[in-house]
């Protein structure tokens, strides 16, 4: 393999790397934090939807409906 080639991929490899940690990262913050949730709520609903959806796949209910009384209570 040539110098460039492999520039490429290691270059390639440490995105990725970083994008797995940034989505860890992210998960992570949104898995513990009810406030952080309705905050991504309100700036990347597409997102949440994706969290909620994942969550329930993987047998864990309940988070939505925490977070849907937890925003109509606040609104009373």
């Amino acid at each position: 393999m040539d110098p460039l080639a492999k520039k490429i991929f290691k270059g390639g490899l440490v995105a990725e790397l970083v994008d797995i940690f940034g989505a860890y990262i992210l998960f992570k913050k949104i898995n513990t934090s009810q406030d952080f949730r309705q905050t991504m709520r309100k700036k990347f609903p597409f997102i949440l939807e994706v969290y909620y959806k994942s969550i329930e796949h993987s047998g864990m209910y309940g988070i939505r409906k925490q977070d849907q009384e937890k925003r109509l209570n606040s609104k009373n």
